[in-house]
């Protein structure tokens, strides 16, 4: 057992999993156990996670999905293996910065009554940094309203929340958006939440990033947002925020993209 179980869902990721990889055995705090779960890819994912697991058979465990599954139960897997105290999650295409386990357990540990504690992310894509996200520092309930609040890669949470909250939703509708669906629940049960402002995490994002959310996953993203303000009673006045899924979608992609190049150049300034 370990104190710390990582989980990350894997697909097609072979370019920039070694270096996702390296990140984790690079930490600073070692009482972890990576799980890994390929979903099928048609790649050689699958052959580097193997090969990282013939080198640390103790600490890295690599499962595979009979079909493609997508990412909610591709996560589920991970959990039924998972034996720490606290969760971690990464993606295949993102660097944990070294200190990033240690400083989330000792927050946790400091901190009984959080379930979950996340970190701010610098965002990076092959020409270097763009720039930091960062959550609002003491989430609850309403936080909710427009977008999830904690960024779900960066997450650390208890295991016994993610058991009594029966891990992650598998459905058409959270094939994207899947964490939006687990923190309505998560607030909807009581639990407390906070995000660190420091940053801990690098995401990576290019041009591609907009383009990858369809229409289609828009919707199902709103009838999340619709499902989870009922779940929270959230007042009639808050309901017309799914509206902007919808306005997004029909957004050209390279309208998103510049709005999002203006926010990175204002949080490079602030920092």
């Amino acid at each position: 057992m370990r104190r710390v179980s990582i989980i990350m869902g894997i697909y097609n990721c072979s370019a920039t999993l070694p270096e996702a990889l390296d990140s984790i055995l690079a930490q600073t705090y070692s009482d972890w156990e990576l799980l890994l779960c390929d979903d099928c890819s048609t790649d050689s994912t699958l052959a580097i996670a193997q090969m990282y697991e013939k080198r640390f058979p103790q600490k890295i465990k690599v499962l595979k999905n009979d079909q493609n599954s997508k990412l909610p139960y591709t996560l589920n897997h991970c959990l039924q293996y998972a034996t720490g105290e606290y969760i971690a999650r990464m993606d295949g295409d993102d660097i944990s910065l070294p200190q990033r386990l240690q400083k989330q357990v000792e927050f946790l540990d400091a901190n009984p009554d959080v379930a979950v504690v996340s970190t701010a992310m610098i965002a990076f894509d092959e020409n270097g940094e763009r720039g930091v996200r960062r959550k609002l520092e003491y989430p609850d309930r309403y936080s909710l309203v427009s977008n999830p609040c904690f960024d779900h890669a960066t997450i650390m949470m208890r295991k016994s929340v993610y058991d009594k909250l029966g891990g992650y939703t598998v459905s058409k509708r959270t094939e994207r958006g899947q964490d939006y669906d687990l923190w309505f629940r998560f607030f909807a049960a009581g639990y407390k939440g906070y995000n660190m402002q420091e940053a801990y995490y690098k995401v990576r994002e290019d041009t591609t990033t907009f383009s990858r959310r369809t229409l289609r996953s828009r919707f199902y993203i709103a009838q999340t947002m619709f499902k989870g303000y009922r779940l929270l009673r959230y007042p009639v006045r808050y309901y017309p925020y799914i509206l902007k899924q919808f306005v997004a979608g029909f957004t050209p992609v390279f309208l998103l993209n510049l709005y999002r190049k203006y926010q990175d150049k204002k949080t490079l300034c602030a920092d």
